[in-house]
């Protein structure tokens, strides 16, 4: 009788962990602001399915992202509930002073050191599905994966990323929307309807607990444009449409899944570059080749993020090196035009859990963006409009978080929360534990 009640108290236990459980649609919408979907009305933006999941669910005022606020390490903190310190992705391309790799990013999961929500699901069992999110080159932990990647930026690309799909599924995914996968190859909204359209079959095919998905055509357009432009509303007009039809669909297949909505960073417009590379060549720490303009040698180097720069040097522990360095970063936060708001440290940027690979950090005033000029002037004219990557400290930095489905347990506002939360709150609502997080979850 014993053995019966204990039996009895265990299944119900199960049971009740089971019906908490709900599966997750976790899309990005690349450089997604909050003051997008709030102030839309205001500004004039139709986004219909982004507003109802405001209306319905939870929110975030704001996202408070990692150091530097662009794409690759904070995709992999929404994934992985830390910071670039831990999970390695320490930045969108990865250090390659002398053009070795010829700027490569960080495509392959093998990078991220630490424990994902994709492992997690897996671990228990559960399907995982994930179309164009970065970092997921090689996932094992996904069933079904298109991942991000991209090398000449030629048809043969598209060789490339079928062979490095899950076998069959891209043929399948073409078959079954009627579109060819050149059609995803791109950074337009027609681009991101397609990537969408994929997503869709492959919720079809794979009945998927967990799914990620990442759209890329609003990010792009801001920069091109500017944020708040008409190009930019426009793109995201396009986007909420193939947003609001994927999530239809996903509750077609399943009514109880819990839809996410997450960003990476903020946009602000920019107008000047700040090319770095010159200033460190006159202080004798880097030696280039200008005829090829190509680096030959370095001592120090600055590793750029849009906002914000990362400097590492060659041989950290050497005082005499890091003493000149910390000089000219000085010297040029001193002088008003160099476009430097800020310069941190070794043991800030290990505070804020940034790039281990950093000796320096430096963040740019809003307004200008990290150059490529290895010659000439220090700042110059920039051919973007929009960009983020400065220092998560800014509030234009702010990224977006929409929750809504069985999954959520408090509506409404959820104040500025850490990006680091995210993980370990889907993760809950996945019942799929995550431990190595370092975020808290927000229900």
């Amino acid at each position: 009788m014993k053995f019966r009640a204990f039996l009895i108290i265990v299944l119900t236990a199960l049971l009740a962990v089971t019906a908490e459980a709900s599966p997750v649609l976790m899309i990005s919408i690349d450089g997604l602001r909050p003051t997008d979907v709030f102030d839309a009305k205001k500004n004039g933006l139709k986004i219909p399915n982004l507003r109802a999941l405001v209306k319905t669910g939870a929110y975030a005022t704001g996202v408070r992202g990692v150091l530097p606020s662009v794409t690759y390490p904070n995709h992999t903190t929404l994934i992985t509930g830390v910071s670039p310190a831990l999970h390695g992705i320490s930045n969108n391309t990865t250090f390659d002073p002398l053009q070795k790799n010829f700027e490569g990013w960080y495509w392959y999961e093998s990078d991220i050191k630490v424990h994902t929500l994709w492992d997690a699901v897996h671990d228990r069992h559960g399907v995982v599905a994930s179309i164009g999110w970065p970092v997921s080159v090689g996932a094992l932990s996904i069933d079904y994966n298109v991942p991000e990647y991209w090398r000449a930026e030629t048809a043969d690309d598209l060789k490339l990323l079928r062979a490095l799909s899950t076998p069959g599924l891209i043929a399948r995914l073409e078959h079954d929307s009627g579109l060819p996968l050149a059609a995803l190859f791109g950074e337009n909204p027609d681009n991101d309807t397609a990537r969408a359209r994929y997503a869709e079959r492959l919720i079809d095919i794979s009945f998927p607990e967990f799914m990620t998905v990442h759209l890329v055509s609003l990010d792009h357009t801001q920069h091109t444009f500017g944020p708040g432009s008409a190009e930019a509303h426009a793109a995201l007009e396009q986007i909420d449409t193939a947003v609001g039809d994927l999530i239809a669909d996903a509750r077609r297949i399943e009514p109880d899944v819990t839809v996410a909505i997450v960003s990476d960073h903020g946009f602000v417009p920019v107008s000047h570059d700040v090319n770095l590379m010159t200033a460190f060549e006159q202080a004798g720490l880097i030696a280039i080749d200008q005829k090829k303009h190509k680096i030959t040698a370095w001592d120090a180097m600055p590793w750029g993020a849009g906002g914000s720069a990362a400097i590492v040097l060659a041989h950290p522990d050497d005082p005499a090196l890091k003493d000149k360095v910390a000089g000219l970063l000085a010297k040029l936060a001193a002088d008003p035009s160099s476009g430097i708001g800020k310069v941190i440290d070794k043991s800030e940027i290990e505070a804020r859990g940034a790039a281990r690979e950093a000796s320096f950090f430096v963040d740019f005033k809003l307004g200008y963006v990290d150059g490529r000029n290895l010659s000439g002037p220090l700042v110059t004219p920039s051919t973007l409009k929009g960009s983020h990557g400065y220092f998560p400290d800014h509030k234009e930095m702010r990224a977006t978080f929409l929750i809504a489905g069985p999954g959520v347990t408090k509506k409404g506002s959820l104040g500025d929360i850490d990006m680091r939360d995210i993980a370990p709150t889907l993760a809950k609502i996945l019942q799929a534990p995550l431990p190595s997080a370092t975020g808290k979850t927000l229900f």
